[in-house]
């Protein structure tokens, strides 16, 4: 029998074991509603105090000018591959907004993971360090295809049970 809990507790262990897997410093997991364009940051992950946390139980709209403003969530938004970000400092303004990435977030290098299915976003993954750039390697990227194929129906079945109500 399936509790509306299980499917919160599952990926809020998936993002901790990713975290400590990749040795990173923030894994977050953003979920969010296709249809209605709500979201929340369902799950996060901080190796210490230092390092922001994101949690956030509240669903909000996201607007339009997220997309303008962000090129990796505009990536997400149409599915593409996910984007694995060395150094926001030095990336290429086509894909990273330095400035939006350094005042919403802080870190220095991250995994902007897509989770889809349909041709729809239902949520970003975001394992991220803060301190120095990070190589990501083959070893890290095939993790994160494997995770994002087994979270992706959790994904949906978590914004499914917890999205009624919600932004009213």
């Amino acid at each position: 029998m399936s509790t509306p809990a299980e499917p919160e507790n599952i990926l809020a262990e998936l993002v901790t074991a990713i975290a400590n897997t990749l040795k990173v410093d923030r894994c977050f997991l953003y979920v969010r509603d296709p249809q209605t364009r709500l979201g929340q940051i369902a799950a996060c992950y901080c190796r210490n105090s230092q390092v922001p946390d994101l949690s956030s139980n509240q669903w909000k709209v996201e607007t339009e000018l997220l997309e303008v403003k962000d090129p990796l969530f505009a990536a997400a938004l149409n599915c593409q591959s996910s984007v694995y970000v060395e150094d926001v400092e030095t990336a290429s303004p086509e894909v990273v907004n330095l400035e939006y990435e350094a005042s919403e977030f802080g870190h220095r290098a991250l995994i902007h993971a897509h989770l889809c299915a349909e041709g729809q976003l239902w949520g970003v993954l975001q394992p991220c360090v803060f301190e120095r750039p990070r190589q990501w390697t083959a070893t890290d990227r095939q993790l994160i295809d494997k995770m994002i194929v087994q979270m992706t129906p959790l994904v949906q079945q978590y914004v499914q049970q917890n999205i009624s109500g919600a932004g009213e």
